[in-house]
């Protein structure tokens, strides 16, 4: 019947289906209410999903969010519903600081690396980088190392100034939590930081080998690159850093809570950095 009202009246259709018209509208009511009731409990859920991201997540990621309450993943739904609600994941804002100083005249590594960004196991290859930070009382840089294998930021420190203490600091903080093997392969860019004696000394103490990337080619440190493009798209253009002591507060929360242990990857199959390294046994070389 609710087919065919636009060519028969519901009354004619009633008379000869033998049901009153009364009836054929409470069922019609009826199920727009389950289907309006299905819609608020699917818009609620895309609501908390986004929610739990703190609004990093876009469509396709909360698509995958919602498997896991039982939904089959429509990416299309999803972003209906995230524009029904006006839910919109935060955007990127491009803005510059140069933190890499190679006009030096230390010693440069060769690019043994040579982008070959993914491996077999943990704490094979490492990257890292630094960048910058706006906050009330001036620029702030962050130094992280981040393991290859599973992506996930095994060091990291936050500093006022961009000497080479800070790199040395997000290096050992690395090196206890992971106790890696002799023969890590430690990447980085031709800053002045990466190449003082002091950073190359914790480098040789642990038997690990130094690459650099090629002068001026960012493609080389891809990966360290993302990551800073993600924390500053999801974080940093989104929140007004008050001072060192916020800013670490913030980082934690980010870096060791959210980026870590939760957010998913898409490099790693759509699971974080912490479930890829328990759920993927890594090659035994």
């Amino acid at each position: 019947m609710k087919e065919y009202r636009s060519v028969f009246s519901v009354g004619r259709m009633a008379g000869v289906l033998d049901v009153s018209p009364s009836g054929f509208y409470a069922w019609l009511r009826r199920r727009e209410s389950l289907r309006r009731q299905e819609r608020q409990r699917f818009d609620r859920d895309v609501r908390a999903a986004f929610a739990e991201s703190k609004g990093r997540y876009g469509s396709d990621k909360i698509a995958r969010e919602m498997t896991k309450r039982g939904y089959r993943r429509n990416r299309k739904r999803v972003a209906d519903s995230m524009r029904r609600q006006g839910l919109r994941s935060k955007v990127c804002r491009k803005f510059r600081v140069k933190t890499t100083d190679s006009n030096h005249g230390l010693a440069i590594s060769p690019n043994l690396l040579n982008r070959q960004f993914a491996v077999d196991r943990p704490d094979q290859a490492w990257v890292t980088d630094i960048t910058y930070l706006p906050s009330r009382v001036g620029w702030l840089y962050l130094t992280v190392f981040i393991d290859l294998y599973s992506r996930l930021v095994v060091g990291w420190c936050l500093s006022t100034s961009l000497s080479h203490e800070a790199v040395v600091t997000a290096l050992q903080r690395a090196i206890w939590k992971r106790r890696p093997p002799v023969g890590l392969m430690v990447h980085s860019d031709r800053g002045v930081q990466f190449c003082c004696r002091d950073f190359r000394a914790v480098l040789g103490q642990h038997r690990f080998i130094q690459s650099m990337s090629r002068r001026g080619n960012c493609w080389d440190n891809a990966v360290a690159e993302s990551f800073f493009r993600t924390l500053k798209t999801e974080l940093i253009y989104h929140i007004d850093l008050i001072d060192e002591m916020h800013a670490q507060s913030v980082l934690f929360e980010y870096l060791e809570s959210f980026y870590n242990r939760k957010r998913l990857h898409s490099t790693l199959g759509y699971v974080s950095p912490a479930d890829f390294e328990t759920e993927k046994p890594a090659k035994v070389a």
